[in-house]
């Protein structure tokens, strides 16, 4: 990193405003909520600290290797914002932070190559994601994953290892089947809603898209899949790719326009939040500005969805005992808690069990478990110790990352515990009631 950048270098919508910074006013009550404060107890790397580190740098201090890694370490898991008296929007400014090393980074060609690959054409691209969706299908199919996972023999190669330990199942056949298809709704039809099924959920989580529109054709909606639609740009925004996350944003907002919607919906936690955003992201585009602010007005998880409509109670009764992680984007970013947890206690039978900290993260957050393994996964043990004071057997999440990560924890770490969507409990009733009829 040379000496002499600076985040005041940066395009004036992708560095931090100076607004945002001032509102800190450093008391500290973020600290306890902060995960990698929790764990390692270092200034820096808490919320106050990365601000004190933005502001210096945005007001001409040398960016340093050290910046940079405490700013690469932080989840982006906006606890600190819930926490906040003074309304900091921390998730901006930490993107925006981001976005202008971003631009002043000069990687290795195979850092560039990959990211390339992997934000520039898999994420974006069906048939991409259907060809690695398939090679991950014959890993697990082949038996070769049984083999790996129990002979230990990637142990030796540690980080390997560890991201193996994560991997997501392909499962066939994948949600591309269902997009550009419209779903009447079962009985009268209440809403017109628009589903957006997100990128590799289209592979690694096609049942849960599949139970997500069954549940709402359940609850009275015609379901859309627009057949235009493209991943929605978090991991980009996330990763400081700011102006690949608008082009995305902009093909989306194309693909659900002039709809008549009665309102968008992710299962996602983590898209809905940067969903949500566009209006944010695209306030200085002149042809897409309104656009935008339109579709994020429109934009809503589909927890908060179906917590808000009249519920169809024909559920049978699950005999579980349950209890719920939050999804940071989803408390934190979008501010929603109590709506999952209203959708759990209306499933008869179920026995719903509040975990301490349930707000606190996973260690998930985007590609964070990926390339910020060892942490996450420190983060990750602390998050199982909580959750087994329940003894809960079943763990529910409102975020397939989430699900991958509470997965891992749950047979590494803890006692191979389930971990489904909410959405997934209450297909679950809606079917077991339809047969049981």
């Amino acid at each position: 990193m040379a000496a002499s950048s600076s985040l005041r270098s940066a395009a004036v919508h992708d560095r931090p405003d100076q607004a945002d910074l001032d509102k800190c006013v450093h008391c500290g009550l973020c600290l306890n909520v902060c995960p990698t404060y929790r764990v390692l107890g270092l200034e820096m790397d808490s919320p106050r600290g990365r601000i004190y580190q933005i502001n210096q740098i945005a007001n001409g201090e040398a960016l340093t290797a050290s910046h940079v890694q405490h700013l690469d370490l932080c989840l982006a898991c906006r606890a600190c914002e819930t926490a906040c008296p003074s309304g900091v929007p921390y998730g901006r400014i930490i993107e925006s932070a981001r976005a202008a090393i971003q631009a002043q980074e000069r990687p290795g060609i195979w850092k560039r190559l990959t990211r390339k690959l992997i934000f520039e054409h898999l994420l974006s691209s069906p048939v991409g994601l259907q060809l690695a969706g398939a090679c991950l299908y014959l890993y697990r199919a082949t038996g070769l994953q049984s083999i790996v996972r129990y002979s230990g023999i990637l142990k030796p190669f540690g980080r390997l290892s560890d991201l193996e330990a994560l991997s997501p199942t392909a499962e066939v056949p994948f949600f591309y089947r269902a997009i550009g298809k419209t779903f009447p709704a079962s009985g009268e039809q209440r809403y017109h809603v628009a589903f957006l099924a997100g990128c590799i959920a289209n592979v690694a989580f096609a049942r849960l898209n599949e139970a997500t529109v069954r549940v709402l054709q359940e609850n009275g909606c015609q379901v859309t899949i627009p057949a235009d639609q493209t991943c929605c740009g978090a991991l980009h925004l996330h990763s400081g790719m700011s102006d690949y996350a608008r082009k995305l944003a902009r093909i989306n907002i194309e693909a659900f326009a002039n709809s008549g919607y009665d309102a968008i919906l992710t299962n996602a936690a983590g898209c809905g939040s940067t969903l949500k955003e566009y209006g944010h992201l695209l306030r200085d585009d002149p042809a897409f500005g309104e656009k935008a602010r339109d579709f994020s007005a429109r934009m809503k998880d589909v927890n908060e969805f179906l917590a808000s409509i009249e519920l169809n109670r024909q559920m049978a009764p699950l005999p579980y005992t349950v209890t719920y992680q939050d999804s940071c984007h989803l408390a934190h970013g979008q501010k929603i808690k109590e709506a999952p947890r209203k959708l759990l206690k209306s499933i008869p039978g179920l026995s719903f069990r509040e975990m301490p900290m349930a707000d606190l993260c996973c260690g998930s957050a985007g590609i964070y478990n990926v390339v910020q393994n060892k942490m996450a996964m420190r983060i990750l043990e602390g998050k199982m110790k909580y959750i087994e004071t329940t003894k809960a057997e079943v763990i529910a999440t409102a975020n397939p990352g989430c699900m991958l990560q509470l997965a891992a924890g749950a047979r590494l770490l803890s006692n191979g515990q389930r971990v489904v969507h909410v959405i997934e409990l209450l297909d679950e009733a809606y079917e077991k009631y339809s047969a049981a009829g």
